[in-house]
């Protein structure tokens, strides 16, 4: 089996995980009566990308070869995530905050750290195979998001988005990789006879790239539009969902099928990873990550102006530029961060960026996004099932304003000189 197919098979598990209920996790918690706590579910996903992907990067880079770090974090996240799909079945309509939430948290304590780490091993195996990372990973990556929209849907068909099941998906899914990720190329770690620092001992060393202003700028700004990144996986099936309680909508399809709408987002996705490598060499990162900024502002404003009705086209549209808002930045980051960083700390540096995306800048996103919800909406019951309703548009736009004041200072800020032949 040639290593672009088994590092294809790889990046499906990694994302079909993830998929399982990242986008679904919204509508189970409002149903379960927990529509209060959204925010600090998918905030949690931030909390511990602040720590566990540098720590667990750190660990990979000095003593456990990457691929079988990937595969222990796999393990005990895949078990943990079961443990709350079995809660979740056995508290019925009334789960505990704090039961659901450790088990919660323990396994994307564990999974968050394997987003940098599946990067790492993937590079590392191209490098290997003696191909070009910018022109290889990116359609491998891909099948990825693949991977991801094909849980989506099993869990949209199945009946699963608002239902503890999903985490029993992801949870199988997750113990699957677990065994697959043992059987990947070696990853070399680094180990030198050399008298070394505390940093060099701990692979602290990717925390000096702050000191280049070039990279400090870079990861400031990954931050800042990081905020986004989990808005809309966190509150746009619940927000699509909620037109089920206005009688003009509710037989719509769009509000009974909030999953699948929203994996028109991921089937951008598959096309939009295939642009990055002629638009990081033709325009370079500044102007990748700009155009990603400025699709964030068009994300949040169509939601915001949108409907499943008449205006369905509207979040049709913010779906399809959702390929670029999230690709544009996450993946192009990473290439980036890959291709300035000296090979024995990539990954250490991959866990870096993750700090500052998924990490900082999620938890602040999550966090703050959701008290403009609680600021403008409210919780409803219809037919015995709970909706969260109100002024939703207000809510996108400024979300949309947010995201356009980032992208103006970014464009005044960051300098680099591209030089497409690098």
């Amino acid at each position: 089996m040639s290593i672009k197919v088994r590092l294809t098979i790889m990046n499906f598990l990694q994302f079909a995980v993830w998929g399982a209920y990242l986008t679904s996790m919204g509508s189970y918690l409002v149903n379960v009566g927990l529509a209060g706590n959204i925010g600090m579910f998918y905030a949690m996903q931030g909390i511990v990308s602040m720590f566990m992907p540098a720590l667990i990067g750190i660990v990979a880079d000095r003593w456990i070869p990457a691929q079988r770090m990937l595969g222990i974090c796999h393990l005990l996240a895949g078990m943990f995530m079961l443990s709350a799909g079995y809660y979740g079945m056995s508290a019925a309509e009334a789960p505990e905050f704090s039961t659901l939430f450790t088990l919660y948290a323990l396994s994307v304590a564990f999974y968050m750290p394997t987003l940098a780490l599946s990067n790492s091993v993937a590079y590392n195996a191209l490098d290997k195979a003696g191909l070009d990372t910018i022109k290889a990973f990116p359609p491998i990556r891909i099948f990825g998001t693949i991977g991801f929209i094909c849980t989506m849907l099993a869990v949209d068909a199945l009946g699963y988005q608002s239902s503890y099941a999903q985490f029993f998906v992801s949870g199988g899914l997750g113990l699957v990789l677990a065994a697959y990720a043992v059987t990947l190329p070696h990853c070399a770690i680094s180990k030198s006879s050399e008298k070394q620092s505390l940093a060099d001992a701990f692979g602290l060393r990717a925390f000096a790239l702050f000191k280049q202003r070039k990279m400090a700028v870079f990861f400031c700004f990954s931050m800042l539009l990081g905020v986004s990144l989990q808005i809309t996986n966190g509150f746009a099936n619940p927000f699509i969902t909620s037109f089920k309680a206005i009688p003009e909508f509710a037989n719509s399809f769009g509000a009974n099928h909030a999953n699948a709408l929203i994996s028109l987002s991921q089937c951008s996705e598959t096309l939009c990873i295939l642009l990055i490598p002629f638009f990081l060499k033709h325009f370079g990162i500044k102007k990748v990550m700009l155009i990603a900024m400025l699709a964030w502002v068009l994300r949040f404003g169509l939601f915001g102006a949108g409907d499943p009705g008449n205006g369905v086209w509207m979040f049709i549209l913010s779906m399809i530029v959702y390929g670029v808002a999230f690709d544009f930045f996450n993946i192009s980051g990473s290439l980036f961060v890959d291709k300035e960083t000296d090979k024995d700390i990539r990954s250490s540096a991959q866990g870096l960026f993750m700090l500052m995306t998924n990490g900082l800048g999620a938890t602040v996103g999550t966090l703050g996004a959701q008290a403009v919800v609680n600021r403008f909406t409210y919780g409803t019951e219809v037919d015995g099932t709970f909706y969260t309703v109100g002024d939703w548009s207000t809510v996108w736009y400024i979300f949309a304003a947010y995201a356009l004041i980032v992208a103006v200072l970014f464009a005044l800020l960051f300098k680099y000189k591209h030089v497409p032949e690098k």
